[in-house]
């Protein structure tokens, strides 16, 4: 096993990681920009190096600084967690290159399904059900108008890089297009170094719906369930829950079967999360893989009581998984809500600052993960996510009611959140009936 994993990644992923790691008697190096010098991941990891300025391009985004760090510390596995470098390529290969192992899959691995354009000509090869649109990247705005005009609008323009929202537009014709393409290419470059673009069906009013995937390097795959994600504002998810009402005994196993499929299909390793959208008649479509860990990963670990976190950790050690997929039962239900430091009255504004007093929910089945304590100065540079509170219980009315008890005690001031936001949500004739889609909080505040 591992004796030291240096995180490449900050905030609650970074402690969570750390958190993980101390069970497993792995020691810790914390990597931190100059703003992020108090940040709890530097204070609980055994090891703290500065890599630079406040910028992610200065720091928690320049591959030549933490390979450093790494060398310097004698750390000989990086976790990436989720954003920054978890899904560069360039990144996991140099890794390899400097005989450091990254706790993730290969570059070429994350090169056929994090690029968004290549995991669709993939899944096409594979008889995977995908969303109408271009079978590649385009080449420029004018392929893109083309192949718009031929499957109908409303279109989406998407980054082959994207991920968390960045990158994505809707056009409902071509002059929306022409605007979308160039305004969502400009943001890909920004955000991933990458404006290759493609393009789909925009499917109106569908649910979104994500299987959790975990692979060895021994060709053995399991899915650990689904993940619904409709609860979304502007392509960035809000709340997530497991299982998804929307979802069948019978249709989770054919989703849960397509997902395996699709990660066999470039014999993936690692944990991974296949994405799909799924109509109100059944239909599904397959539209990407995440090559990470995802944000929304502790409602999985509540249904299934397995730790994703170190089994990434033991499948990186090179580490058979000890169940296959007839042990994987689903459990309960739990719900995951995104703390953030916003101000949803105000356009959802960020708010960073310091906070002035905070008290989280705790009990049973109540989960904090966290990386913020009273006194600590949220900086405007980074996502202004600082927590996500977790609830489990043994069916969805019953989570719903923890829920509503646990966000009652969370309480942060000094800066703005969206819990009022959240509990207002999640209090919504709608959402406790489960009927609910991506267009949910668009509609939702319209009222």
């Amino acid at each position: 096993m591992f004796n030291k994993i240096l995180i490449a990644n900050r905030g609650e992923i970074a402690v969570r990681i750390i958190r993980a790691c101390r069970e497993m008697n792995i020691q810790t190096v914390a990597v931190y920009s100059e703003i992020d010098k108090e940040a709890l991941h530097t204070q609980l990891a055994d090891e703290a190096i500065c890599i630079g300025p406040a910028p992610a391009k200065d720091s928690y985004l320049d591959i030549k600084k933490i390979i450093s760090a790494a060398i310097v510390t004698g750390a000989n596995a990086i976790h990436p967690g989720f954003g920054f470098l978890s899904e560069n390529s360039k990144f996991a290969k140099v890794c390899e290159e400097c005989n450091i192992t990254f706790i993730g899959p290969t570059g070429d691995m994350m090169d056929r399904m994090g690029n968004k354009s290549k995991a669709r000509e993939t899944m096409v090869e594979n008889n995977i059900p995908v969303v109408p649109g271009s079978e590649g990247a385009v080449a420029n705005v004018e392929e893109a108008v083309k192949i718009a005009e031929e499957i109908g609008y409303p279109v989406i323009i998407k980054a082959s890089a994207g991920g968390g929202g960045r990158g994505m537009r809707i056009a409902n014709d071509s002059d929306e297009l022409y605007n979308s393409y160039k305004t969502a290419s400009a943001e890909a470059k920004s955000a991933f170094g990458d404006d290759t673009m493609y393009v789909e069906k925009y499917i109106t009013n569908p649910r979104h719906i994500e299987f959790q995937i975990l692979a060895d390097n021994y060709g053995n795959t399991v899915h650990l369930g689904e993940r619904d994600c409709s609860m979304q504002r502007r392509h960035q998810k809000v709340l997530e829950e497991s299982p998804s009402a929307a979802i069948t005994d019978e249709l989770r196993k054919k989703m849960g079967e397509v997902a395996v499929k699709a990660a066999k299909a470039i014999n993936y390793r690692n944990a991974g999360t296949v994405e799909f959208l799924l109509n109100d008649t059944g239909e599904f479509y397959f539209i990407e893989m995440n090559t990470r860990i995802q944000v929304e990963h502790p409602v999985t670990e509540m249904v299934t009581g397995i730790d994703l976190i170190k089994g990434q950790i033991q499948i990186a050690n090179g580490d058979k998984l000890d169940y296959s997929q007839k042990d994987i039962n689903i459990k309960g239900h739990a719900i995951e809500l995104r703390i953030n430091a916003e101000n949803p009255s105000k356009g959802f504004r960020p708010s960073p600052g310091d906070i002035s007093f905070l008290h989280m929910p705790s009990g049973k089945d109540i989960r904090v993960d966290s990386a913020i304590y009273c006194g600590y100065k949220i900086p405007p540079t980074y996502d202004s996510m600082i927590a996500k509170l977790i609830v489990f219980d043994k069916d969805r009315k019953s989570a719903i009611k923890k829920l509503n008890s646990a966000i009652g005690e969370f309480i942060v001031e000094g800066v703005d959140t969206n819990i009022d936001f959240q509990y207002e949500l999640i209090n919504d004739d709608s959402f406790i009936r489960g009927n609910y889609n991506t267009s949910f909080i668009e509609k939702f505040m319209e009222r």
